[in-house]
């Protein structure tokens, strides 16, 4: 008989549609099927069917047109072990496939280490004929399966999908199928990710059993199980290696179509590469996320569909800098960390527009990429990354962090490592692989690297992401990625080198409560904590921004933010964990997210920020646009150099006196006078009216050479700011080295600070804020504070509000600042709060003791605003006396953004003392 309908939830919704035929279920009595509640419930909770979850076909990338979904009601029991299946007996429980165990979602919502799954099924008459496969997403972690008491075979790997030709243990009528699962979890040495049976903090609730889709299908006794296929964008075709079953030597027919059309097609063998041609190739990428259709048929008559995306990956260096390419272009892999937790389904998405949703939602933000950390999806998760196009990270779920692999665990490790990258050779989205994430579990790194280039040598391999932190092993220096966690950041420790790029694999991790929706368990944790949503979207904003300063500067070629949405304590997220409430302006988010994406491809640059403009020519990468006597030319600069030359090489980025869409560049050392071209040669002058602000506005491109930024004339196109025998011009091309002498890295500035402070001289600092502008920033008992200080103070409190202006201990282009009466102690933060300390010699030490001074935040004349050198977007700011390096709607009490910009600027006032 079928079962009647039944729904997870009250609420009267309509049944999904099943796009598998109905199954005809003949189990006998069990305890009726009681849905659970869950802590949370998500949009989709209530849509789950009970007859026929999931309907969709779970394989994309081998499709057939018969096949029967067995996801629904099965019995179930727990167990002591798996020596004793219950052939032909009725089991207590009722539990709702592919939802794991502890699930709600599942109807049993408990922690099983041994337990037993049950159901009968009948094979559709006109299957007759065909063999029957036994197919299973993924059973976490230890699966024995019989079929009318035959074990067919025992399978370990949590997050790999397993057949069974079932044929020879088939029956008339009807057939019973049992499960057998051992999850031992984080107990034994294998890949559990972030499950962990003592879950809490960073460490989620575990998962086991049945958690992806159960099916069958009929097929020929020859048949194609797997289709390898690798873009050749070069070769202007798909490289496919056709793996089959009972099928050695057998020839293969392929096909690629578009729109239905066949665009190309080829012959080969089984097991061999064959190249079908795909001319004129419509190529993937985020922006236009173009698959292709497959159709591969064997001799002997197995047809199967599949799809894929024409792309190519690399690195390349680029404008001076090794970056990762797609289809030969720099992409900026700007992504989120996302873990694939669900409150109602844990690892197993409630309905596949639940799934879609998570990905939809992260494109629709400006994301490109998306790292899957340490768990592996479903198929149809991988699908939807292909369609709406979104790059991934895919992450090799974790041994257990803290200790040592044993040598089981390293077997399971690599085994299922492997099975990882063979099962998702196909995927068009994937575009790394991460072996190792902080360390955990980590071990032969270097190895583990070469090895999954020799299985994969077509994607990038990133050997530990995080591998600055944590438990990471020292970094063996293979691979194509450097990868630095740094939490709030973003930031990296370690610049790209001639092998690998660089990437920030994990930073933000910004929290906000949502009292309503949040996991009902205590000790909620998040990296900094908003006071509302403003606050956090304010946050997000300005630490996103940063990325702009570090992909110019530094080399960075990729970001995670940590995280799309909360899970269990983790309070992240854009969204909350039940995908119910968006935390952010999602306009904003998207507005900056553009703007990093901009900056990367060399479209836009940061306004009203300093600059240096280096040379990208190879062999010239060390010169830098400056200005000399006037005429603009290139000369070798390091931070070395002296103030005027690199002075004259930094310039205020403004807005284009012409055209407010482009830019002009002012000089940090002559204000007003700006880069101008006349009669082709760049000077800098002073604005003489006429065709001045023309000539003073140029428009960012993308790189010419594939790289940084071209900068073009706003009133003669195709000319761009190139050099030339040292000397800078704006002219068409010429051809040669135009494009790289025409490309710019846009970068940090060499000279950081915009307003000037004297070396040596004794100065104090008077609050600008109206109403308490009598006093003055003073240290007292080690601490810096505010006081109201005058002439006629004690003479120790006008020392203490008294401070010598060095050079900066960290950066000479920036200030430090001594203690008049504390000669050898000086103004640092630490935690913080700005304070006085003596100088341990430490690179910390001085990095917290170093200020660049910036023109005061609100204005005014003789005032000044520092910023701290180690955490770009803080300033000194008062806040209830106290002084701390604050941030604009910041995460503490001292970053709020009321009179912010006038208690973090300064009158730059004649020593009390």
């Amino acid at each position: 008989m079928t079962a009647h309908p039944r729904r997870l939830s009250a609420l009267v919704v309509a049944a999904l549609t099943a796009t598998a035929g109905t199954v005809v279920a003949t189990a006998g009595p069990a305890a009726a099927f009681t849905p659970r509640t869950p802590p949370l419930t998500t949009p989709w909770t209530g849509q789950v069917s009970t007859t026929n979850p999931l309907p969709e076909y779970p394989r994309p990338q081998l499709t057939r047109a018969d096949w029967q979904s067995l996801n629904g009601i099965w019995q179930f029991a727990g167990a002591s072990n798996l020596n004793t299946p219950p052939t032909g007996q009725n089991l207590g429980e009722e539990i709702l496939v592919p939802y794991p165990v502890e699930s709600a979602l599942s109807g049993i919502m408990r922690r099983q280490d041994y337990s037993y799954y049950r159901r009968t099924f009948t094979v559709p008459s006109g299957w007759s004929g065909r063999n029957v496969q036994l197919n299973f997403g993924a059973v976490d972690w230890q699966s024995k399966v019989w079929v009318n008491g035959t074990l067919l075979g025992t399978h370990e790997g949590g997050y790999d999908k397993f057949s069974y030709d079932i044929t020879g243990a088939l029956r008339a009528g009807s057939n019973e199928i049992i499960v057998g699962v051992w999850d031992p979890t984080d107990s034994q040495d294998i890949p559990v990710g972030k499950q962990r049976l003592n879950r809490g903090g960073i460490w989620y609730t575990p998962y086991s059993g049945i958690w992806q889709t159960v099916w069958l299908e009929p097929t020929n006794p020859a048949r194609i199980t797997r289709l390898d296929t690798t873009p050749n964008v070069g070769a202007g075709g798909l490289d496919l290696v056709v793996q089959a079953a009972n099928a050695s030597g057998q020839q293969v027919t392929a096909q690629v179509l578009s729109g239905g059309t066949v665009v190309g097609s080829a012959t080969g063998t089984v097991g061999s590469s064959l190249r079908i041609p795909v001319p004129n190739a419509h190529l993937w990428t985020p922006d236009d996320p173009f698959l292709y259709d497959l159709r591969v048929t064997l001799a002997s008559g197995d047809t199967v569909g599949g799809y894929f995306g024409m792309r190519s990956l690399g690195k390349a260096m680029l404008g001076g800098v090794l970056r990762p390419t797609l289809n030969g272009k720099f992409v900026f892999q700007l992504g989120t960390l996302d873990q694939g937790y669900w409150p109602d389904g844990i690892s197993t998405a409630p309905t596949d527009a639940a799934l879609r949703f998570d990905l939809e939602q992260q494109k629709a933000l400006g994301f490109t990429m998306v790292r899957k950390h340490i768990k592996v999806e479903s198929d149809r998760w991988f699908y939807w990354a292909d369609r709406l196009g979104l790059m991934v990270w895919q992450d090799m779920p974790a041994l257990a962090s803290g200790r040592e692999p044993s040598a089981a665990g390293r077997t399971r490790f690599e085994k299922e490592l492997r099975e990882l990258v063979d099962e998702h050779k196909g995927i068009t989205s994937i575009v790394q692989w991460v072996p190792f994430n902080e360390g955990w579990g980590e071990y032969d790194a270097g190895r583990i690297a070469d090895l999954v280039k020799s299985w994969d040598p077509t994607r990038m391999v990133n050997h530990n992401s995080g591998s600055n932190c944590c438990d990471s092993d020292p970094d063996p220096g293979n691979g194509d990625v450097i990868d630095d966690h740094v939490y709030v950041g973003p930031g990296i420790s370690r610049p790209p080198t001639a092998t690998r790029f660089a990437v920030n694999g994990e930073y933000g991790g910004l929290g906000l409560r949502s009292p309503g929706h949040e996991w009902p368990t205590a000790g909620k944790f998040a990296y900094e904590w908003l006071p509302d949503s403003t606050a956090l979207t304010n946050r997000y904003v300005q630490v996103t921004g940063r990325l702009v300063d570090l992909i110019n500067g530094n080399g960075l070629s990729g970001s995670v933010y940590t995280e799309p949405t909360d899970v269990e304590e983790e309070l992240n997220g854009f969204f909350t964990y039940d995908r119910q409430v968006r935390k952010m302006d999602f306009a904003r988010v998207r507005e900056v997210n553009l703007r990093v994406l901009g900056a990367a491809s060399g479209s836009t640059l940061p306004v009203n920020r300093l600059a240096s403009l280096r040379v990208t020519t190879p062999g010239y990468t060390n010169r830098y646009l400056r200005h000399s006597a006037g005429a603009a030319r290139t000369d070798v600069l390091t931070t070395a150099s002296s103030t005027t030359d690199r002075q004259d090489a930094t310039y205020w980025v403004r807005p284009g006196l012409s055209n407010a869409s482009c830019y002009s560049f002012e000089s940090r050392n002559f204000p007003g006078q700006y880069l101008r071209h006349r009669d082709s040669r760049v000077y800098r002058e002073a604005n003489t009216g006429g065709s001045f602000a023309g000539d003073a506005t140029f428009c960012a491109r993308p790189g010419l050479s594939g790289g940084g930024t071209s900068l073009e004339s706003a009133n003669f196109p195709g000319r761009y700011l190139r050099h030339r025998a040292e000397q800078v011009w704006v002219e068409a091309s010429t051809g040669g080295s135009f494009n790289d002498d025409a490309t710019w890295a846009v970068g940090a500035p060499l000279w950081r600070s915009g307003a000037d402070l004297t070396a040596g001289q004794n100065r104090s600092f008077r609050v600008t804020t109206a109403g308490f502008d009598t006093r003055y920033l003073r240290h007292r008992d080690g601490l810096a504070r505010t006081d109201v200080t005058t002439a006629s103070s004690p003479l120790t409190d006008r020392q203490d509000a008294t401070f010598t202006v060095r050079t900066g201990l960290a950066d000479t282009s920036c200030y430090t600042f001594e203690s008049v009466n504390y000669p050898g102690q000086y103004l640092r933060h630490a935690g913080y709060r700005l304070q006085k300390a003596g100088n341990d010699g430490s690179a910390v030490f001085a990095q917290d003791a170093t200020f660049c001074a910036q023109p005061g935040l609100n204005g005014g004349t003789g005032t000044v605003s520092l910023e701290s050198i180690n955490y770009p977007g803080y300033y000194w700011r008062h806040h209830a006396e106290a002084v701390y390096i604050a941030t604009n709607g910041g995460g503490n009490t001292w970053d709020s953004a009321g009179s912010y910009n006038a208690d973090a600027t300064w009158n730059n006032a004649t020593p009390l003392g």
